[in-house]
């Protein structure tokens, strides 16, 4: 069975730098992929690549493939519309829009309006405090309740597949042990993820398998478990001495 998403040999560039340099990595159905690498590495060039989120132009061999299908350079939203669904590093929820409306913002890809609202009910059982404060404007939030609607945000899409960038970036230990007791809960329901996150230990901890990125390139690929107890990893990303 063919990966549900594969990169094959790509290469970005941003102007004159070669950002990505031939990364190959794929992802299967119903798991969780983590990707590291130190800041500059090209980890989140990576996810915006997969998301059409990044011109076009920059993209210049190689493949990215959804479900077998090329989706290289296709624009954002029908990339969206294809099933894979963004989780931005800094939250990026609509600041000026209640919880509900940013949730409803979230499926408007959707026509089957009576199931969204079953879905809010769900979202609103898995993160309370999002129900609570369900008239509250995502800008008002705590920085861990704008994490909770970025995520739930993106599962109102019903995705094939979640990106999810550095989530534990800038929230307090006790909300990054919350946000990633949910993606845990998303990951063991079967949904597809791969996911950038700054702190390498809790991605792989999270994860199946990983990727190490090292200035645009990879250079590792391996179980979690195997990367979590390889030397040269430990000392490079997981504060080993």
């Amino acid at each position: 069975m063919a990966p549900l998403l594969e990169i094959r040999d790509f290469h970005y560039y941003y102007g004159g730098i070669h950002v990505l340099k031939g990364i190959s990595m794929y992802v299967n159905e119903g798991e969780t992929v983590t990707l590291i690498g130190s800041n500059g590495a090209g980890k989140t060039t990576t996810l915006c690549s997969i998301s059409g989120l990044i011109p076009a132009k920059g993209m210049k061999a190689g493949d990215i493939l959804f479900q077998g299908k090329s989706i290289k350079g296709m624009p954002g939203d029908k990339i969206a519309a294809l099933g894979i669904s963004y989780v931005f590093e800094g939250r990026r929820i609509f600041s000026k829009l209640s919880v509900l409306e940013n949730l409803n913002v979230g499926a408007y890809l959707r026509k089957d309006k009576k199931e969204v609202q079953e879905d809010i009910k769900k979202i609103y059982k898995r993160f309370p405090r999002l129900e609570e404060r369900k008239d509250q404007l995502g800008g008002t939030l705590s920085g861990g309740e704008q994490q909770m609607l970025a995520i739930a945000r993106a599962l109102i899409a019903r995705p094939k597949i979640i990106l999810f960038d550095e989530p534990s970036l800038g929230l307090a230990p006790i909300l990054v042990k919350e946000v990633f007791e949910a993606i845990r809960e998303i990951r063991d329901e079967g949904t597809t993820i791969l996911l950038v996150e700054q702190n390498s230990k809790l991605g792989l901890n999270t994860a199946d398998r990983g990727y190490v990125l090292k200035n645009g390139e990879i250079v590792m690929s391996d179980t979690s478990e195997n990367l979590l107890n390889n030397e040269d990893v430990k000392k490079a990303y997981l504060g080993a001495k």
